[in-house]
């Protein structure tokens, strides 16, 4: 069965780190750009990040720049989104998604979402 798995979200303290892994299964992660994106409630999805196929170029929203880092791991069928310094405003359901190749910021661009992982930030 086709579909990514998304897991290490929890509560966190503003300041703390969580690392995100999105697990593939049904295929094979090598092909495909895997994408992150959040949906705060009562907010759109926006997308965070990116990581693309063949050149593992990485790619981040200017909210995120500087203090999130994706990464992959293709003997793992895996991708990572490591989280730092993070803030109340990164509170959200995160998700990943995947689309042939290339990276884009555009929602409705990629598919087999998954389920979603909830991070809080919180004192």
């Amino acid at each position: 069965q086709l579909q990514l798995v998304e897991s290490g979200g929890g509560l966190v303290q503003p300041g703390g780190s969580l690392r995100l892994s999105c697990a593939a299964s049904g295929f094979t992660l090598d092909n495909y750009a895997i994408g992150w994106f959040r949906q705060a409630p009562g907010k759109e999805r926006e997308w965070v990040s990116c990581i693309s196929s063949s050149t593992s170029n990485t790619y981040y929203s200017d909210s995120v720049k500087g203090r999130f880092t994706v990464s992959r791991d293709n003997a793992k069928n895996t991708v990572y989104l490591q989280m730092n310094s993070l803030k109340p405003e990164d509170t959200a359901v995160y998700y990943c998604a995947r689309r042939r190749n290339s990276c884009s910021q555009r929602t409705g661009l990629y598919e087999s979402w998954g389920q979603g992982t909830q991070v809080t930030v919180s004192s």
